[in-house]
C-alpha cells in the first residue's frame, strides 16, 4: 500500500498538502489557544464559505471554466476581511468576541448558500469545501497550498515572541512598546490564511479542530510555549498523514478521519498526563514531594517570562 501511495500522483499531491496543512494549522492554533479564541477558526471558516460562493458567482458572471476557479481566492479575501473585522470590533469594545463569532457563524453560512444559488449552483456544490476533498487537489491547488502554508509557518515561527506577548497579555505587550493592534490583526489574518489553506484537506467545518486539538494534546506534556508549538505541529503532521493513508486503504472521508485521529490522540495524552500528575502528587515513597510539583509550575512560569522577554527584545 505504501508503494502505491508514493507512486500515485494524486496521492503525492494529497500527501504534500496534508503535511503542509498539518504543520501550519497548529502553529496558528497555539496562539489562538493562548488568547482563548479557540473557536475563531470556526467563525472564519463560516465566513470563508461566503467567499467560496462569491468566487463561484464571479466565475459564472465572467464565464470562467471551471466556475469554481475563483473559489479559493474568494475564500481567502472573505476570510481575511472577516478575521480582521472581528479583531477590530473586539479591540474597540463594540461587541464581545463571542457575539462577533456568532454573527460570522450565521452570516457566513447564510451568505454562502444564498450566493451559490444566485450563481446557478446548489448547496451540494459547497459540500467539498465544508468537509474537505483532498483527493481533488490539483497542481494549482497544491501551489496555492504550499505557498500559503509556508508563509504561515515563516510568520508564525519568525514572530513567535511578539505574537506570544500579545496573545498572553496585551497590556504587558503594549507597555513594552509592541504594536499590539498590528500584531493582533496579523494573527487574525494568519488564522484566516490557515483556514483557507486547510479548506481542501479537512473542510471549513473541521479546520478549527486541526488548529486546536493538536495544541491541546501537546499541552498535556509540553512545558513551554515553544515546545507546545513544536509538538503540536508535529502531531498535526502525523495525524494528517495517518488519516490520509487510512483513507486510501478503507475509502473513508479524510477530513473527518484526520480529526477523529487527532481527538483520539488527545484522549490518550490526557489520560497519560492525568496518571502522571496523580503519581507526582500522591503521598508516600512512590510519589514526588510537593516541592517537585511546585518546581514544574515554576518552570512553566519561567518559560512564559522568557517568551515575553524575547518579545520585548524583538
Amino acid at each position: 500500500m505504501i508503494v502505491e501511495i508514493l507512486t500515485s500522483q494524486l496521492m503525492q499531491r494529497a500527501l504534500v498538502a496534508a503535511v503542509l496543512v498539518g504543520a501550519a494549522a497548529p502553529v496558528v492554533g497555539t496562539f489562538l489557544v493562548q488568547r482563548r479564541l479557540a473557536l475563531l477558526g470556526d467563525g472564519i471558516g463560516h465566513i470563508a464559505l461566503t467567499g467560496v460562493a462569491a468566487g463561484w458567482l464571479v466565475g459564472a458572471v465572467v464565464g470562467l471554466t471551471p466556475r469554481d476557479v475563483l473559489a479559493l481566492p474568494g475564500a481567502m479575501v472573505a476570510a481575511v476581511l472577516g478575521a480582521v473585522a472581528i479583531e477590530w470590533v473586539r479591540a474597540k469594545g463594540r461587541i464581545t468576541g463571542d457575539v462577533a463569532l456568532a454573527i460570522l457563524f450565521y452570516g457566513g453560512i447564510a451568505g454562502g448558500v444564498l450566493l451559490i444559488q444566485i450563481a446557478g449552483g446548489t448547496s451540494s456544490n459547497l459540500m467539498s469545501y465544508l468537509f474537505g476533498s483532498i483527493a481533488t487537489v490539483s497542481t494549482g491547488d497544491l501551489v496555492w497550498t504550499a505557498g500559503l502554508a509556508l508563509l504561515v509557518l515563516a510568520v508564525g515561527i519568525g514572530l513567535r515572541g511578539p505574537l506570544f506577548a500579545v496573545s498572553n497579555d496585551e497590556d504587558f505587550a503594549r507597555a513594552s512598546g509592541l504594536p499590539v493592534q498590528l500584531l493582533t490583526s496579523l494573527l487574525a489574518a494568519l488564522a484566516a490564511v490557515t483556514v483557507t489553506v486547510a479548506m481542501r484537506v479537512v473542510g471549513l467545518l473541521l479546520v478549527s479542530a486541526l488548529m486546536i486539538v493538536p495544541v491541546a494534546t501537546a499541552q498535556a506534556f509540553a512545558r513551554s510555549f515553544s515546545r507546545t508549538m513544536a509538538w503540536a505541529s508535529g502531531i498535526g503532521v502525523v495525524v494528517s498523514i495517518a488519516g490520509l493513508c487510512l483513507t486510501y486503504a478503507y475509502d473513508l472521508p479524510p477530513g473527518a478521519l484526520i480529526v477523529v485521529l487527532a481527538i483520539a490522540l488527545y484522549a490518550i495524552a490526557s489520560a497519560v498526563a492525568h496518571h502522571r500528575r496523580a503519581r507526582l502528587t500522591a503521598p508516600g515513597d512512590d510519589g514526588a514531594p510537593p516541592s517537585e510539583v511546585d518546581d514544574v509550575h515554576l518552570r512553566d512560569h519561567d518559560d512564559a517570562d522568557g517568551e515575553q522577554g524575547e518579545a520585548c527584545r524583538t
